[in-house]
């Protein structure tokens, strides 16, 4: 029994040094598998305000490959991707190239691509100071670019960012100004809350109405009203002989949802904010449209209509959009024109308005001339190029925009 126990003991031993021998030996694969593994140098973070949705990989060539994530319209085929804010990690120094794709967008259910050859991205390596750079368009609707790094971390965006924190920051101040006052109109679809801005006196001779940010990306229209805004409250004698003529209102950012989403052009329900103004709004679908309805329908009932009204884009464009509704408009086109004169006049526009022949229905320009009697047009901004400083927008030429915008308006009311 002594000699079988012996034997059991040593054929154990046997055994548990043959697995752990195996275990050694599956161990050493897996570590030299792993050690030929390269990890990438890279990594694309979208985990912040305003950031884009977008799928991305390494390719064998160690390009980032960057999938921007469709924006659907709710009741059509409509699709649009035209915002893209991603931040790129890697180590000082490392050589990034970046090719995006998914540009491929439909509207009015026609494949449409807003990407030319001044289409452009801006950087920015401390999220504060932004440089606008030019891109390779690669064919089916893509675009290359390539940057070395200057710091661990470089923001990279379609337009210079404009996000609801620095809406907030502009609101505070707002609130400690005794020329202005804040009130709340209602919600986006997700429950963030709406806002009239109100500049001036409410019994002034002259009001203006201003909308910014129906479309998600389009930065440029904030930017313009916070330039407006650091005018207007100046208090200089400038901004004084403005507010004895005329009192400002504005919503300034209307799809608060999807800019803090990072989306293109639709609300969180997928609805155009700036379509369907022809008829009321569905205050489920579009509440951030519903809510602007019904503050309107107040002023008109307190006699406090707005005399002008613009609703403030960006596309590649940048014209005045000037509305054509049935019946006689005359009188309209003459206000129109004259603020055509003024703005190439005071501030660097110089693209001009649409002609007799466009149309654009549906918009809050037309809307709201049909159903409020307001004078009202789209002004859009060129995103990729203003023709009047020869050079690419960036923030800072959004802001001088809106503080000449006063002067402008001053005039236009005489």
């Amino acid at each position: 029994m002594k000699i079988n126990a012996f034997l059991h003991v040593m054929l154990a031993g046997c055994l548990t040094a043959t697995v752990s021998a195996v275990a050694a030996e599956a161990s050493d694969k897996r570590s030299a598998v792993a050690d030929s593994i390269v990890q990438p140098k890279i990594f694309i973070n979208t985990g912040f305000e305003n950031a884009s949705p977008m799928n991305w990989e390494i390719d064998s060539a160690g390009r980032v490959i960057g999938s921007m994530v469709y924006d659907h319209e709710r009741f059509s085929k409509n699709r649009a991707v035209n915002h893209f804010h991603f931040r790129i990690e890697a180590p000082v120094g490392t050589d990034v190239t970046v090719i995006l794709e998914n540009f491929d967008n439909i509207w009015n259910n026609r494949h449409a691509s807003d990407l030319s050859d001044r289409s452009r991205y801006v950087v920015s390596f401390d999220n504060k100071k932004w440089e606008s750079r030019s891109v390779k368009a690669l064919p089916g609707r893509r675009m290359q670019f390539s940057l070395k790094m200057e710091a661990p971390h470089a923001y990279i965006a379609s337009v210079e960012p404009y996000r609801i924190s620095d809406l907030d920051k502009m609101l505070a101040k707002i609130g400690r100004s005794k020329l202005a006052g804040i009130t709340t109109i209602g919600k986006t679809a997700e429950g963030r809350p709406l806002e009239i801005i109100r500049i001036g006196n409410e019994n002034a001779p002259k009001r203006l109405f201003l909308r910014a940010r129906a479309h998600a990306f389009e930065a440029g229209g904030n930017w313009t009203v916070e330039g407006l805004v650091e005018k207007l409250l100046s208090n200089d004698e400038d901004s004084k002989r403005y507010l004895k003529r005329y009192c400002v209102y504005i919503l300034p950012m209307a799809n608060k949802d999807g800019v803090a989403r990072g989306k293109t052009r639709f609300n969180a329900n997928g609805y155009d904010l700036n379509r369907k103004w022809d008829k009321p709004a569905d205050s489920l679908v579009a509440p951030e449209n519903y809510a602007l309805e019904q503050w309107l329908h107040k002023m008109v009932k307190a006699k406090k209509r707005p005399d002008l009204a613009l609703d403030i884009h960006n596309d590649a464009g940048g014209n005045l959009h000037v509305s054509r509704p049935d019946g006689d408009i005359s009188d309209y086109l003459a206000h129109m024109e004259k603020l055509d004169k003024l703005l190439r006049q005071y501030t660097w526009f110089t693209e001009g308005s649409t002609k007799p022949s466009f149309r654009n229905p549906g918009t809050l320009g037309e809307g709201i001339i049909e159903r409020f009697g307001v004078y009202a047009a789209v002004y859009e901004l060129n995103y990729e190029w203003i023709a009047g400083l020869k050079k690419a927008p960036l923030a800072s030429d959004w802001l001088s925009l809106g503080n000449k915008l006063p002067e402008v308006f001053y005039h236009y009311f005489e």
